[in-house]
């Protein structure tokens, strides 16, 4: 595959505190040596960059895909008690596609902070729902719901989850994620999502979790 016929979206920047070392301006200069078209940017449960990243994006002729990797609750946002923080945050990957989609992202983060904070800014399904038009989903990493039943041997209860937020945001709006990592856990979760895929019929998305820029960034 041709560096122009793919294009990042996962990609964790600075604003993804204490997680992301990837600074904006170095992101956009290697998409365009890369000669890639589009690139997103996906912070952790902020869009606090969102401003600077469109601008440099598309002072260089790139389009920007303004994105955010979403902590979800397992029941309510309002409920904060108890479990660890992969027990009462798991990630889901958004994108917006339109300008409607944008405003309910901002929304969605927004409530996350206000509503939802407890160990990181949270949103619930419940909101997920009422703010989903112009939204794109992608199941997210081993944190994500979908991969996290997975790898617990909770194939059914995957299945379940997978379907339901591809009700929440539509046909041809939902995306299972699978990537390369060379982890064991991913080649497991890959093996179920592909699964769920074929039986629900729900498209994959080849990403990358990006934390940093170059190979030699690695340590």
């Amino acid at each position: 595959m041709s560096t122009e016929t793919f294009v990042h979206l996962h990609v964790h920047t600075q604003y993804s505190l204490l997680d992301g070392t990837i600074r904006i301006k170095d992101l956009i200069s290697k998409a365009k040596e890369f000669g890639m078209p589009a690139v997103a940017m996906t912070d952790h449960g902020n869009m606090f960059g969102t401003i600077d990243f469109y601008q440099a994006a598309q002072k260089v002729g790139i389009k920007p895909i303004i994105g955010c990797e979403l902590y979800v609750a397992p029941a309510s946002r309002f409920e904060k008690a108890g479990g660890s923080i992969s027990d009462v945050a798991r990630h889901l990957l958004v994108l917006a596609k339109d300008t409607q989609g944008y405003e309910n992202l901002m929304k969605l983060s927004s409530m996350g902070y206000l509503d939802g904070f407890y160990y990181r800014p949270r949103v619930d399904k419940e909101i997920l729902t009422k703010y989903s038009a112009g939204l794109i989903a992608l199941s997210a990493c081993l944190h994500g719901e979908v991969a996290d039943l997975l790898l617990k041997e909770k194939f059914n209860e995957a299945l379940q989850a997978a379907e339901f937020y591809r009700n929440i945001f539509g046909e041809g709006n939902y995306f299972l994620e699978i990537m390369e990592n060379g982890l064991p856990e991913q080649k497991k979760a890959n093996e179920g999502l592909l699964e769920i895929s074929r039986r629900l019929s729900i498209p994959v998305a080849a990403t990358n979790d990006c934390h940093y820029l170059n190979r030699e960034d690695a340590e």
